[in-house]
This record gives C-alpha cells, sequence and structure tokens, in this order.
C-alpha cells in the first residue's frame, strides 16, 4: 500500500487503480455479453440475442468510448508515473511527462483495438438491402418526422438482425410492426407503420 498511495507516490497510484478497475471492468461486460449495446451505438448490424439497450443515437457510442479511452489513459498515466518514481526514483515530473505520454499511447492502441473488434463482429452480418419491403418490430423507440433514430429488429434469411431506422411518419413506439421501405446514405433503414392485412370478406347471402 505503502509504494502505491504513499508520499509523492499517491497521484500515480491512485489513479491506475481507478484507470484499471474501469478499463478492466468495460472489458469484463464487453466479453460476457454484458455491453453488447455497443454495437447498436457504434451503428453494427447483429444477430439476435443480445440486449441492444434503450440508446436512440449516436451519443451513446461517444460516452461509451470516451469513458473507456479515460480509463485507458489513466490506467496507462499511473502505472507509468508509478514505475517512473518508485522505480527509477525521478521526480514527480518526470513521472508526469512520461505518464501523460503512456497514456495518450495507451488510449490510442484502444481506439484501433476496438475499431479492429468493430469490423470482426460486422463482418458476417448481412447488408441492410437485404431488409428491404420486408416486417420486422420496433425494438428501441423511432422518433416521429426523422427526429432522431431507433432500432428495428427483423428477420433476414432466417437470422434474426438489428438495424438503426428511422420514420417519416408518427413516432413509433416499442413492438410496433413495421415495413422496411428504403436504405438511407447514412445507413439507416426508412420505415413505416406496417398496415395489418383485412381479413377476406366472404360472400354476402
Amino acid at each position: 500500500m505503502d509504494i502505491l498511495f504513499g508520499g509523492n507516490a499517491a497521484l500515480f497510484g491512485v489513479t491506475a487503480v481507478i484507470g484499471t478497475l474501469f478499463f478492466v471492468g468495460r472489458i469484463a461486460l464487453m466479453l460476457f455479453g454484458g455491453d453488447a449495446d455497443m454495437h447498436h451505438d457504434l451503428g453494427l448490424h447483429t444477430d439476435g440475442g443480445g440486449d441492444l439497450g434503450d440508446h436512440t443515437d449516436s451519443s451513446a457510442a461517444f460516452k461509451i468510448l470516451s469513458i473507456q479511452a479515460i480509463a485507458a489513459f489513466l490506467m496507462g498515466f499511473g502505472w507509468a508515473g508509478l514505475g517512473v518514481v518508485r522505480g527509477w526514483g525521478m521526480p514527480v515530473i518526470a513521472g508526469i511527462g512520461v505518464g501523460v505520454v503512456t497514456g495518450s499511447a495507451m488510449t490510442w492502441v484502444l481506439g484501433k483495438l476496438l475499431g479492429w473488434i468493430a469490423r470482426m463482429q460486422s463482418s458476417g452480418t448481412l447488408p441492410m438491402e437485404s431488409a428491404l419491403y420486408e416486417e420486422g418490430v420496433v425494438y428501441v423507440t423511432i422518433p416521429e418526422r426523422r427526429l432522431g433514430r431507433g432500432v428495428v429488429r427483423v428477420v433476414v434469411d432466417d437470422r434474426m438482425q438489428y438495424y438503426p431506422a428511422v420514420t417519416e411518419g408518427a413516432r413509433l413506439e416499442p413492438q410496433s410492426a413495421v415495413r422496411i421501405t428504403g436504405v438511407n446514405d447514412d445507413h439507416t433503414l426508412m420505415v413505416e407503420r406496417a398496415t395489418p392485412e383485412l381479413p377476406a370478406s366472404g360472400d354476402g347471402p
């Protein structure tokens, strides 16, 4: 404890422990499925089975990546600074300099790693065009008049897919039946409320 938090090492020890706990915790959630909502936030189209969360736009993705990046920076800063101050016996200012460089490098590496993971996870998914004219179900509320994004769940080629979607009509609540009418340039689907088919009327007496 004295090595981590004693004297002039406290600055680095505290940031190292906090950053490591947050970083490892987020990675664990990602690996064990607790962070499946990240797939939706990054604009991926995933097979069914994961909880996509309640996020309706890319701001949640920025939040997730920001938390992970901050944790990576704190972890790199703390452990590198601690090594310089405790291991090499150099002054705190040197530890801060090395810590900033190391933390920045870890943040950059993390961004590259998450990008690679995203490409690997999205490589087996079906293109949005495959869902054209299919019917699906709203999974995350779709705001009215293209005021925001939601998520639709649709079965394509016997595979459950989740896609970001917008509508030009009224607000669509979860579990609403919808029909996919187009694919937008921003990689979202255009949907409209599906009109239930009326039962065929029999011949009159």
